[in-house]
């Protein structure tokens, strides 16, 4: 992340700040981790805390199906089910104390604001296009994009399209890009498969100045709250700091590829709490005369792996459509299909896109994955 200003700060931080009319503007710390993690400044028209009303509106606690697993297994996500409100769309389908994710695929704009107090988002978006608006400004977005939004981040999504899908992960712990990208200073390094010029931050619009009701649901330990506040939550003149959403897109990942196969982490996207994001991208094959492009047999001993089929003809599985997932757990051995690693031979580049996540800790299955789990793909490497 990097310093960035928009709108009208003043001078100093913790000072008098005022309206070209007289009147005070109202500064907000917007950050995690207490006061040590990375935060922004935010300034106000209205106070913003302003509460009229707190009700429940549900309990979205996920139910489990499979606490405990060691099967390879595919999820269908053609077969997950649309809904016309945002948050009744996402359907959790696997988690563990570090993180939760699944698919949604609204069919509406939300009407309503929405902020998640307790867990950072990333949201890809696999089909569908809109414009991401929050109380730091608009970030418009479309196929391939990745939306981070910080924890506490109040926002609405508006989507220009009836259609949408979108790939979402609920994390416990802030997502960043790896440390190993950048220096002491926080810059991506040469080597680095992105830099800044590739991250687009939000667009700061005119700040709304309105008081009514104004409905915020709130998840907080998996407890969504309405929220009526008394002033509009974009009201924002300035900010400044460390601390926003952001978009990147996965066509803009530069591959690292070697004479003989690399292996996963060169794919490394984004990094968490005892998980990491990478993004497998059109790219050039092997170039050794004698590489095998396919992936070799391996175990993760030490995490699960998770892939999301998004784009493109994915070489070392056999029948995988788009928006299937698939999961290996830790500690069972797992490479191509039978026949994959043979047609890879020769082959000189692919145009797949796959986001792979691999949580440290074993995941949870809800019964929103069993529902659709395809059974016959833990018998998919049996040679005929």
């Amino acid at each position: 992340m990097r310093y960035h200003s928009s709108g009208n700060i003043p001078q100093k931080r913790h000072t008098i700040f005022k309206s070209p009319e007289d009147k005070f503007y109202y500064e907000q710390l917007f950050g995690t981790e207490g006061f040590h993690g990375i935060s922004s400044l935010l300034y106000h028209i209205h106070r913003p805390t302003q509460i009229k009303e707190v009700k429940l509106y549900k309990d979205a606690t996920p139910k489990i199906a499979v606490p405990k697993n060691i099967q390879p297994r595919m999820f269908k996500g053609k077969d997950v089910t649309p809904e016309d409100d945002f948050l009744e769309s996402r359907k959790i389908l696997m988690l563990n104390n570090d993180l939760k994710m699944g698919l949604a695929k609204p069919r509406k704009s939300t009407e309503y604001f929405y902020k998640n107090a307790h867990m950072d988002e990333l949201l890809f978006v696999h089909e569908g296009r809109g414009v991401l608006k929050t109380f730091v400004g608009d970030l418009e977005f479309g196929v391939g994009d990745y939306l981070i939004i910080p924890r506490g981040t109040i926002y609405q999504m508006e989507f220009e399209t009836e259609n949408n899908v979108l790939f979402f992960i609920e994390s416990n712990s802030p997502i960043y890009t790896p440390k190993r990208y950048r220096n002491e200073f926080g810059q991506l390094l040469e080597h680095s498969p992105f830099c800044e010029r590739d991250i687009i931050l939000p667009t700061l619009n005119a700040p709304k100045d309105e008081k009514g009701e104004f409905l915020i649901k709130v998840k907080k330990d998996d407890m969504i709250w309405d929220i009526t506040y008394a002033t509009h939550p974009f009201d924002v003149v300035g900010w400044d700091g460390f601390f926003y959403p952001f978009k990147f897109n996965i066509k803009n990942f530069e591959p690292i590829t070697g004479r003989v196969h690399q292996p996963p982490p060169v794919h490394q996207t984004f990094e968490a709490h005892n998980f990491v994001v990478c993004s497998f991208v059109a790219r050039l094959f092997d170039y050794h005369p004698l590489a095998i492009p396919a992936p070799y047999n391996h175990s993760n001993i030490d995490s699960d792996e998770v892939l999301f089929y998004t784009e493109g003809d994915f070489m070392s599985r056999n029948h995988i459509d788009l928006m299937d997932f698939t999961l290996h757990p830790g500690g069972i051995v797992h490479g191509p299909h039978p026949g994959a690693m043979e047609r890879s031979i020769g082959v000189k580049e692919t145009h797949e896109y796959a986001v792979m996540v691999d949580p440290f800790r074993p995941l949870l299955l809800t019964e929103e994955a069993m529902k659709v789990e395809d059974p016959s793909y833990l018998t998919s490497w049996l040679e005929p």
